[in-house]
């Protein structure tokens, strides 16, 4: 059975990185913004399980901070989406230009 290289799985990893950070930086949809950031955590995952396997694999240190860094964005992702859905009771909006510009 052959292993696919390193590398292969590093340039999916670096896709996934770029394509989270251009949606973060380019759209202005709150929703939209937060699923990006969770590509950007997911592809670190996809890193710390790669290198894992290859540099130490009977070792689990790789797939320990991957579990942490799930448990940390699936925090992340419940707090923002709380803050989100304030966001939109107030503004009735979840552009970030919206929430922006303070209504009083």
């Amino acid at each position: 059975m052959s292993s696919v290289p390193l590398s292969h799985i590093l340039f999916v990893s670096l896709a996934l990185f770029c394509i989270g950070m251009y949606g973060l930086f380019t759209r202005r949809n709150m929703i939209t913004m937060l699923m990006s950031v969770e590509l950007m955590l997911n592809s670190t995952n996809i890193n710390f399980v790669a290198f894992n396997k290859y540099l130490y694999p009977d070792k689990l240190d790789g797939i320990f901070f991957t579990i942490f860094i799930i448990t940390i964005a699936a925090a992340e992702a419940a707090v923002a989406i709380a803050i989100i859905i304030n966001l939109y009771r107030t503004h009735r909006s979840i552009d970030v230009e919206d929430a922006t510009q303070m209504k009083f």
